[in-house]
């Protein structure tokens, strides 16, 4: 599972619902991209588990997976990520044995341990049943020990699935995933396009603490990024006030589909809101292209992170891909570094 030398670019998606548009729209727009994406040299497309959002159409993330990966070719696809406790570990390794079966070689598996959504739909969810946060540790054992090789007098086991070795991710946006990342040896990446507060104490334990495995011989840091570029400042910023806006409902209890962009997004909100919209965000590249090499050269240079998983809660579908296509130009001229 050793990734290939130099930075990778890979985008995270969570099919958003536009105003006035279904989810059915939302998943011919997220096949479009990911479609685009393999043209421009991504080298993975992960969709995410939210549920109980109007404007996230991912909740049942293995489904949209075998839609993305069944509508392109070469490029991985999978999970950023699924959320465990949600879920038997024996149900997970089954549908991703299955995707594996379907599209080998192509699959990966992200894994986080919040619930995607409130505390109601975490008991909808079934949630208190079994596994939980506190049980992540075990579960994602017990996960690995169906996908990968059968053991002595083993009696259950995951078909499709077993000796198949899906690659594991782990997620996180606090230390817990970081720790456990590095004494598992799996690749890790940080929630930073949402919760960056924990960032770099979260590299520094990963990196410092890491142990190589059969999976990984070294440290693969993956960090999130919203990516919103354009021709020119301006427009990129009108574009990031859509993405702002989802914050600032999230911040109110009050998420809605993804709205568009407006021109005065200071008029919305008090400076409280304010401020934890702009600390939620800290992690964005927001400009014409040459803002956003800039801040993307800062950012590497920061984190030292191997991969970016770039994502956009962009309004219109051509802004979006006009976005990633900027961004996939200025990420291809900084693959040297990390090479």
């Amino acid at each position: 599972m050793n990734p290939p030398p130099g930075l990778l670019y890979s985008i995270l998606d969570l099919s958003p619902i536009l105003k006035g548009e279904t989810a059915a729209q939302s998943f011919r727009h997220s096949l479009n991209l990911a479609q685009h994406a393999e043209k421009w040299g991504y080298h993975r497309y992960w969709v995410a588990e939210h549920h109980n959002i109007p404007g996230v159409a991912s909740a049942a993330t293995s489904v949209v997976i075998g839609h993305i990966a069944g509508g392109t070719s070469t490029i991985r696809v999978g999970s950023g990520g699924i959320m465990l406790p949600n879920h038997a570990p024996l149900v997970i390794a089954e549908q991703f044995g299955t995707l594996e079966s379907l599209y080998p070689g192509r699959i990966d598996l992200g894994l986080g341990r919040a619930p995607g959504g409130d505390q109601l739909t975490s008991r909808a969810l079934r949630r208190g049943l079994g596994s939980s946060g506190d049980t992540f540790p075990a579960d994602v054992q017990e996960l690995q020990s169906f996908l990968g090789a059968p053991l002595p007098g083993q009696r259950v086991h995951a078909v499709p699935g077993q000796g198949l070795n899906v690659p594991l991710y782990l997620l996180g946006s606090s230390t817990f995933s970081a720790t456990l990342a590095a004494e598992l040896g799996l690749p890790f990446a940080f929630a930073s396009h949402f919760a960056p507060e924990l960032l770099h104490q979260a590299l520094d334990i990963y990196r410092t603490q890491f142990q190589p495995s059969a999976a990984l011989d070294k440290p693969h840091v993956m960090i999130g990024v919203n990516v919103i570029a354009a021709d020119t400042d301006a427009e990129a910023r009108r574009l990031f006030t859509s993405l702002q806006q989802v914050f600032l409902n999230l911040i109110r209890g009050r998420p809605t589909q993804l709205q568009p962009p407006v021109e005065d997004i200071a008029a919305l909100w008090n400076p409280v809101e304010a401020t934890q919209v702009s600390r939620m965000t800290r992690c964005s590249a927001v400009g014409s292209p040459d803002t956003f090499r800039q801040q993307i050269e800062v950012l590497l240079n920061d984190t030292g992170a191997d991969e970016i998983i770039a994502t956009a809660h962009i309004h219109d579908q051509q802004a979006r891909l006009h976005s990633f296509e900027i961004a996939a130009d200025i990420f291809k001229s900084l693959q040297h570094f990390n090479s």
